[in-house]
C-alpha cells in the first residue's frame, strides 16, 4: 500500500502541536513533582524511624515505573510503526492519566498498610509502560509533519515542553508553598502537584483524535506483524546504531536527573530551607524552555552531530568545578546558577538527539527504534540516577558524588556522539541507514 504523504506542519495549528508534545510534557511535569516531593511521598507510603531509608524507599519507587518502559517502547512503539502515530498517541497519554491519578488518590500507609505500596507500585507500572511508548510516535509525527529544513526546530519542542512542564511545575510548588506552609505540603500538598496535572489531559485526548495521520497502517510489508517482528527487523539491521545511541541518551537522561534532583541535593545536602529549594525547578524550567529551541535552531543550521557533542563535552569540563563553587557558597543564588547552566547545556544537546536518532532510522521502524532505546536508556539510568547520587552522598560522605557521575556519563555521551551519522539533510521516506558515519 502507498504510503500518504505527511502533512506539512503548517497544516497543524498550535493546539494541535501542542497536543503531540502534551505527552512529553506530563512526563517531565510528573518527574519533577515526584523528584521535588520525593520525600513527603516516602513518608506517605514508605513511613520510617530513618527519614534517609523513608527518601530512599521513595526514589526506589519512583525508579519502579522504569522496569515498563522498554515494553512500552517495544509495544506501543511497534503499534505506531504499524497502525499509525496517532493510535499510539492516544493509548499512551490515556495509560498515564491513569498512572497519576493512582498516586495522587491513593491513601497512604497509615490509611491501609501495605495495600498502599501495592497500588502506587501498581500505578507507577502503568505509567511507566506509557511513558515508554510515548516519545517514538508524538518525536516521529513532529518530524513526519514537519517541513524539512525546520524539522530540528519543530522536534526541539519536544524538549522545550518538557522545560515548560518543569517550570510549571516550579512556580506551582512554589506558590502552593507559600499558602499553605511547608507543613501541608508535606501532608497533602504534593497530591494537588499531581491532580493538577492531570487536567490537561482531557483536552490532550480531545486534540490528538483530530490529528491527521503522518503513517499509513500496513504501509510496509516488512513493517507489518507483531511488535516481535518489528523489534526484530529493528535490531537486526540497526543494532550498531542503536547501541551507540543509547549511550547518547544515557549521557542525557543523567543529566535530567542530576537537574531534577537539585532540590533534594540543595535540601538534604546543603541545607537550604524548603522554600528556597521549592524554587529551584523555575531555573531549571527556564534553561530547559528556551535552550532546547536554540539547539534546535542549531541542529537545522549547523548539523545534528556538532550540537550533540559540543555542549555535552562542556558539561564534562563544567561539572565537577560548578559543584565546587556551589558547596563553597551553598545559598539559593549559587544553587539556581548552576541548575540553569547545566540544563541549558543538556537542553541544547537534547534537542539535536530527539532529531538526530529519528533521522537515521527508516520510517517503518522509526518509532519502535526511538522508542525502545529511549526506553532503554531512561530506565536504566532516569529511575537509578537520583537513588545512586544520593546513596553515594549518604555512604561516602562526599558532596561532589553527584558532579562525578554527571562528568563520567558527559564522558561517555561525548565519544558516542562522535560515532554517530549527520542526518540533517536525508529523506525520512528513504528505507536505509542515514548515510555517513562510522556507525551507520
Amino acid at each position: 500500500m502507498a504510503k500518504p504523504a505527511a502533512p506539512a506542519l503548517h497544516a497543524l495549528d498550535r493546539k494541535s502541536v501542542g497536543a503531540v508534545v502534551l505527552g512529553n510534557a506530563l512526563e517531565f511535569y510528573d518527574f519533577t513533582v515526584y523528584a521535588f516531593f520525593a520525600k513527603p511521598i516516602g513518608e506517605a507510603f514508605f513511613p520510617s524511624s530513618d527519614a534517609s531509608h523513608s527518601l530512599l524507599a521513595s526514589l526506589a519507587l519512583f525508579g519502579v515505573g522504569y522496569v515498563m518502559r522498554p515494553i512500552g517502547g517495544a509495544v506501543i512503539g511497534a503499534l505506531a510503526d504499524r497502525a499509525g502515530r496517532k493510535p499510539a498517541m492516544l493509548l499512551t497519554i490515556a495509560l498515564m492519566a491513569i498512572g497519576m491519578l493512582i498516586l495522587a488518590v491513593c491513601p497512604g500507609y497509615a490509611q491501609i498498610g501495605g495495600w498502599a505500596q501495592a497500588i502506587v507500585i501498581a500505578g507507577r507500572l502503568i505509567q511507566g509502560l506509557a511513558l515508554g511508548g510515548e516519545v517514538g510516535p508524538s518525536t516521529a509525527y513532529l518530524l513526519e509533519a514537519a517541513p524539512p529544513r525546520h524539522r530540528g526546530f519543530v522536534a526541539s519542542w519536544q524538549i522545550a515542553s518538557q522545560g515548560c512542564a518543569a517550570l510549571l511545575a516550579g512556580l506551582i510548588s512554589t506558590l502552593l508553598a507559600l499558602t499553605l506552609g511547608e507543613a501541608a505540603m508535606a501532608a497533602w500538598g504534593w497530591r494537588v502537584m499531581f491532580l493538577l496535572g492531570l487536567t490537561v489531559v482531557p483536552v490532550g485526548l480531545i486534540i490528538r483524535s483530530h490529528l491527521p495521520e503522518t503513517a499509513g497502517e500496513g504501509e510496509d510489508p516488512k513493517a507489518a506483524g507483531s511488535a516481535r517482528a518489528v523489534v526484530g527487523r529493528l535490531l537486526r539491521e540497526h543494532g550498531r546504531l542503536l547501541g551507540v545511541t543509547f549511550l547518547v541518551i544515557a549521557a542525557s537522561t543523567v543529566s535530567n536527573a542530576v537537574g531534577t534532583n537539585m532540590p533534594v541535593y540543595a535540601g538534604a545536602t546543603l541545607g537550604l530551607s524548603e522554600t528556597a529549594a521549592t524554587a529551584v525547578p523555575i531555573a531549571l524550567g527556564l534553561a530547559s524552555v528556551v535552550f532546547p529551541l536554540l539547539g534546535g535552531w542549531l541542529a537545522d543550521r549547523y548539523g545534528r552531530r556538532p550540537v550533540m557533542i559540543w555542549p555535552r563535552a562542556a558539561i564534562l569540563v563544567l561539572a565537577v568545578p560548578a559543584f565546587v563553587w556551589l558547596l563553597r557558597a551553598p545559598g539559593p543564588a549559587a544553587v539556581y546558577a548552576v541548575t540553569f547552566l547545566l540544563s541549558a547545556l543538556s537542553s541544547i544537546n537534547a534537542a539535536a538527539i530527539i532529531v538526530g536518532i529519528p533521522e537515521a532510522l527508516p520510517r517503518s521502524v522509526r518509532s519502535t527504534g526511538l522508542a525502545l532505546v529511549y526506553a532503554l536508556s531512561v530506565s536504566v539510568f532516569g529511575g537509578s540516577t537520583n537513588f545512586v547520587i544520593n546513596w553515594l552522598v549518604t555512604t561516602t560522605g562526599d558532596r561532589l558524588a553527584p558532579a562525578y557521575y554527571l562528568a563520567a556519563f558527559s564522558l561517555v555521551g561525548t565519544l558516542a556522539a562522535l560515532l554517530l551519522p549527520e542526518t540533517k539533510d536525508r529523506d525520512l521516506d528513504a528505507e536505509t541507514a542515514a548515510p555517513g558515519g562510522a556507525v551507520a
